[in-house]
């Protein structure tokens, strides 16, 4: 796993709850378009999921 992968589900774990990609950028200070196609890659391998529209955690 890529670092900046680990730093977004790490995000998602200091959380406890869904996210918006917005926030995921604000606590992990990576870029925006890069968090997105991580999200998008972690939500495809089953590594996170979408409870609601615009929002991700973990499973």
């Amino acid at each position: 796993m890529a670092d900046n992968e680990t730093k977004v589900i790490e995000a998602f774990k200091k959380a406890g709850e869904p996210l918006k990609a917005g926030q995921v950028v604000e606590a992990t200070d990576i870029d925006a378009k890069e968090v997105g196609k991580i999200i998008k890659k972690l939500a495809k391998e089953g590594k996170l999921i979408s409870p609601k529209r615009c929002y991700y955690g973990l499973p």
